[in-house]
């Protein structure tokens, strides 16, 4: 049996996360993310991005972006498609910015995940939360005048949309295990 060809949700309507009603819907699509990340690399790095995913990080994580929220109001979009759950999973994308309270860690407004699902991809989304997240970001009281980001040197489609976006080189990270 054929499963039927899944579209892209039409029109995706971004708005603020509500934690009374979108946290279901944000951390599928957070799973989403997490889970792709650790697909982009190596077989260590996605059992590492899987293994993490327990329901413990889920009540954290959602915790914490309630606490987010909280302080910053508008810090986390959601774009929510007008269709039925079964489609996949209920969210179009979101968009994570920290909030402007942790602005002094990088001396600018950091935007820490954007996620599109892969039936919205190449539609116009990631372009309209990103312009929401660049609006927020400009109402922040900053150090720099700057938004930042780590994108994932082999994340190429990633890396080819913040570049359009205006992005350039900004320090790099680096990491080592403890």
């Amino acid at each position: 049996m054929t499963s039927p060809t899944v579209g892209p949700d039409p029109d995706p309507a971004v708005r603020p996360y509500d934690p009374a009603r979108d946290a279901d819907a944000l951390w599928a699509g957070k799973r989403a993310f997490e889970l792709g990340l650790g697909e982009a690399g190596d077989t260590e790095k996605e059992a590492a991005y899987a293994g993490k995913l327990t329901d413990d990080y889920r009540e954290d994580w959602l915790a914490w972006v309630r606490r987010c929220v909280e302080t910053d109001p508008g810090c986390v979009l959601v774009a929510v498609p007008e269709r039925s759950a079964e489609r996949g999973p209920p969210l179009a994308g979101y968009a994570f910015l920290l909030p402007e309270r942790l602005a002094f860690v990088w001396d600018a407004a950091v935007l820490n995940e954007l996620w599109v699902a892969p039936r919205n991809r190449g539609t116009g989304l990631a372009d309209d939360l990103f312009e929401g997240v660049l609006a927020h970001a400009r109402g922040q009281e900053l150090p720099l005048d700057r938004l930042l980001l780590d994108v994932d040197a082999e994340n190429e489609r990633a890396r080819a949309f913040y570049e359009r976006h205006g992005f350039t080189g900004w320090g790099e990270l680096v990491a080592r295990d403890l």
